[in-house]
């Protein structure tokens, strides 16, 4: 059986079927970079991540678009306030981004496009709705007529007429109805700005997406990926300019992960209800963190907590706990030897780890449910501690060494369990950044300063390099 994923406009489960054969298209929505992220924007990028590894596990070439936008209301308004151009703002939080998105091993988008970068293809796509009788200009500013796309409120499951009843015009809007949204918005002084048919200006909110998605996917591709909360009316308004703007189906599969709360509120910036990712990262190291965040199925709200994070931690622990003793059983050399050379009882629990491991893509198959898959790759570790248990044989270490990859294999397709059989490095071969951080951690140890430990523990996570701390001292693995 194939993949079946949900796709929240039909609201359902579906056979999954690329665009084209052997190669999927996926979009993410990314961060507006006015802040550092906070770990409820981290953990939509670490579903996204999560699925894209999948999808390339199982042999798709995966094109993979996350975008920033770097001009937006939020942005101007900081760039007022500490006194710096707006650019100054998007550069230092992109930056933020790149710095927790690669603690958490969140790999690099195939592209990663921003809005002020596409300025041309955005005012084409404007110039392409209004050309087709579905947006307007007035005062400056550019709007997109809802009324005038029949299908608006698919995706959201709203229907207009109760959307109108509870909307309002602005002051300076210059709207036909209060259900439009502005494609371009009219300069205002001292905004940045760039020219376009209706004067000086700059983009909506949503047009940046439709732009962007469709220069770099193509018009009809396959997954759309985001927070519940961007269903509507981003998401909503996404459909309607794409579709408008072509006559074909926008988007095959849209994902949208649940909302990670905070005593049962959304985390939100423009609130103050929220964890900031750097503040967790000084408490939990980051494959603590991220075995946390695919620990519920992506759909499934969830709540933060730091007893889950320590749960998580000590099931971390515990696969550590087995890479340990099964290397120290192995030594420092891999045996030689395949599948084919294990006596009858070894290939026995040589199957058991492949039927796992089966077991594994049947779940991940079920709308990439990664909670299951994760018990799939306990179970399997759990095999593989009852047969270190057992008696010697001759190919026992083949089959330790082989179940070891497949572990390695399972967690890296998760995007967890980094540094699990990784080479280790001797203090006098690291670099000498790496070795001073390492020695200043041994240092607050020392002083039993746990929680300066921690944080320069994940701190050299973050760049590669993981800590085990034995009873004959911490050895560094890259």
């Amino acid at each position: 059986m194939g993949m079946r994923v949900y796709d929240t406009f039909d609201a359902k489960k579906k056979d999954f079927k690329p665009v084209a054969d052997g190669r999927v298209g996926m979009y993410m929505c990314g961060m507006t970079v006015q802040d550092k992220p906070h770990i409820g924007h981290m953990y939509a990028f670490v579903c996204g991540d999560t699925i894209r590894r999948y999808l390339e596990y199982r042999g798709y070439e995966v094109t993979y678009v996350q975008n920033f936008t770097d001009v937006d209301d939020k942005i101007i308004a900081r760039a007022a306030d500490e006194g710096v151009d707006y650019r100054e703002i998007a550069e230092r939080y992109t930056a933020e981004y790149f710095k927790y998105a690669e603690m958490l091993n969140i790999k690099e988008a195939t592209f990663h496009p921003r809005a002020t970068e596409h300025m041309h293809d955005i005012i084409d796509l404007v110039k392409r709705l209004i050309s087709k009788g579905l947006a307007y200009e007035a005062g400056g500013d550019v709007y997109f007529e809802v009324a005038a796309f029949p299908g608006y409120g698919r995706l959201s499951k709203k229907k207009i007429e109760d959307l109108r009843a509870g909307a309002r015009v602005e002051v300076g809007e210059h709207k036909r109805s209060p259900v439009d949204f502005a494609l371009w918005k009219a300069a205002k002084p001292g905004e940045p700005q760039w020219e376009s048919p209706w004067g000086m200006g700059r983009p909506g909110w949503h047009i940046e997406c439709s732009a962007m998605s469709m220069k770099y996917l193509g018009e009809t591709f396959d997954m759309h990926g985001g927070g519940s909360d961007l269903i509507f009316p981003h998401h909503e308004n996404e459909v309607a300019q794409s579709e408008g703007a072509t006559g074909r189906k926008y988007v095959n599969f849209w994902l949208h992960n649940g909302l990670l709360t905070l005593a049962g509120e959304k985390m939100s910036k423009s609130t103050g209800h929220f964890f900031a990712i750097e503040d967790i990262a000084k408490e939990f190291e980051p494959d603590v963190i991220r075995f946390y965040l695919i620990s519920t199925h992506y759909r499934s709200p969830m709540e933060f907590s730091r007893e889950r994070l320590r749960e998580a931690r000590a099931a971390v622990g515990r696969m550590r706990n087995t890479f340990r003793a099964v290397e120290s059983y192995l030594g420092d050399e891999r045996p030689a030897g395949s599948a084919g050379d294990l006596s009858e009882g070894e290939r026995g629990v040589w199957e058991r780890i492949l039927e796992k491991e089966r077991d594994f893509i049947e779940t991940m198959d079920d709308d990439f449910n990664t909670a299951g898959a994760i018990g799939c790759v306990f179970e399997m570790a759990k095999d593989i501690n009852a047969f270190l248990g057992a008696g010697d044989s001759p190919g026992k270490k083949v089959v330790l060494s082989m179940g070891l990859d497949k572990i390695k294999l399972l967690g890296d397709v998760l995007g967890i369990f980094r540094g699990l059989g990784g080479e280790i490095i001797a203090r006098a071969d690291l670099p000498a950044d790496v070795g001073a951080l390492v020695e200043k951690r041994d240092e607050a140890r020392a002083a039993k300063d746990w929680a300066a430990a921690d944080e320069i523990r994940n701190r050299l996570a973050a760049r590669g390099y993981f800590l085990e701390d034995r009873p004959e001292g911490t050895i560094v693995r890259r």
